[in-house]
Formats: structure tokens, sequence, C-alpha cells
């Protein structure tokens, strides 16, 4: 948002929590002016390219969805935007660096992607969810970075019927090759790759809470990555073991 101060309110770990009710003024739609490169970049580093998602019809910004199936690499499906990097985000003074974003999102091998199965928000929902968080900085002023955390509602809600998830954390990738998680274009812009990573909504609460490091912690003591399962373990949750 133009004024960082507007709308902004202190969780208890003290980070900031921002409210974009008020969306920025209308652009017209920015075509992917370095597809290729991002292309390249990512078969480079995460193996081939099946299948890209086009826009038909974009709002500020287009995003297509870049989908490498499974390889003797990875076992699972990684969906890659391009089309956010176009436009600068309003990053903070010193950070300016970081203006320049694509995001990724990692599915297990078994995913469906066809469209037939796309007209059921079930499988569609990770898609929806990179496009709606690719154009957020661009719609409302903002920026998207490590450990900002994003609710699906105001209240959140889960992501589709029988989704557990209500939010998501955006984090390195880190189930990728170091290499991925920046692309160098000369004489352009520097673009940083990030790992979208669902949340259950006690998660959500503990990072707002208590930070982000706490959260990151658990997920490490946990085995939890940025590798999406539907029924991994909720890490702001006590296990509580049956006697017998």
């Amino acid at each position: 948002m133009s004024d960082p101060e507007k709308g902004k309110v202190v969780s208890l770990s003290g980070q900031p929590i921002y409210h974009h009710d008020e969306p920025a003024p209308f652009a017209p739609p920015q075509g992917e002016e370095f597809i290729e490169e991002i292309s390249e970049h990512i078969e480079r580093h995460l193996g081939a390219i099946s299948t890209v998602f086009h826009e038909v019809i974009s709002d500020t910004v287009h995003i297509d969805v870049h989908i490498v199936p499974p390889n003797q690499d990875f076992a699972g499906v990684r969906l890659i935007t391009s089309g956010m990097s176009d436009l600068p985000m309003a990053v903070p003074e010193g950070l300016e660096g970081l203006r320049f974003a694509e995001l990724m999102l990692t599915l297990p091998a078994d995913w469906k992607l066809d469209q037939e199965s796309f007209e059921d928000e079930t499988w569609y929902w990770p898609v929806r969810l990179l496009k709606t968080l690719a154009r957020l900085p661009h719609k409302h002023d903002t920026w998207l970075g490590f450990g900002h955390t994003v609710p699906n509602g105001d209240p959140e809600e889960p992501y589709a019927p029988g989704v557990p998830f209500t939010g998501a954390i955006i984090l390195p990738p880190v189930t990728t090759p170091p290499a991925f998680s920046h692309l160098s274009i000369p004489d352009a812009k520097d673009i940083q790759f990030y790992s979208v990573v669902p949340l259950y909504p006690e998660e959500m609460a503990l990072k707002l809470r208590k930070g982000s490091d706490e959260l990151l912690d658990r997920f490490d003591r946990h085995g939890v990555n940025d590798a999406i399962s539907l029924d991994r373990r909720n890490v702001a949750k006590k296990r509580i073991w049956p006697f017998g």
C-alpha cells in the first residue's frame, strides 16, 4: 500500500499485519517480458516443463503457471509462476534487491492437473492460490517476501472443501537446488523465487503470535518442508497419544 502505516495492525509477535481492503488504481495487464529466461531457468534447475497454463484474461499482470512433472531428481510436481516479476513490488527502503519475485508450489506426484479435474476446486485451488498471491503485491501496492503470511479471506476459510489449509506462508524453496532461488537477468532485473507453503489455521495463529522463527523451528523438528501434503502434521498442535 502506498502509505505503509495505513491499515497496519501489529501482532503479538511484534510483526505487522496488513489488511488490503482497497486495491491500488487499476493498471492495464502487463505482458510477460522475460518468460523465455524464466522458462530456461526452471528447466535448468528443476527439469523439463510439460505444460504451461496460459491466462486468457489477465488483471494487472499476466500470470502463467509452468508445470514440471516428477522426474529422476524429484518425485513431486512443481507449479511455478511467470509474470509476477514483470512489475516491481513496493518493497521497503533498503530492500530494492527484492523487488521482483516469482512463486513456486510443490504438489504430490498424483495430483490431477487435467482440464476436466480443474472444474473441481479440490484440484484447482493450488493454481488459484498461486495466481492470487502473484497478483496481490501489484493490486495492493505492497510486497511478498520471506516469512510473509496471507490468510484465505477475512475471516480465513479453507481453500476448497476438504482442504485443511486456510492461509499460506512465503518461504525460500528448500526442496530445489540452491541455484533455483535466484535468477539474474543482466542489465534488467534480479528475480527471487519463493515457495508457497499452505498453513493450518493454528499454524497461522502461531506465526502471528510468536513469529516466523517459532513456526519454522517446528517445521524443522517435524520434517515439514515446502512439498504439500494434505495430511501432514499440524505443528501448532500437540499430538495426543492414546493409552492402551
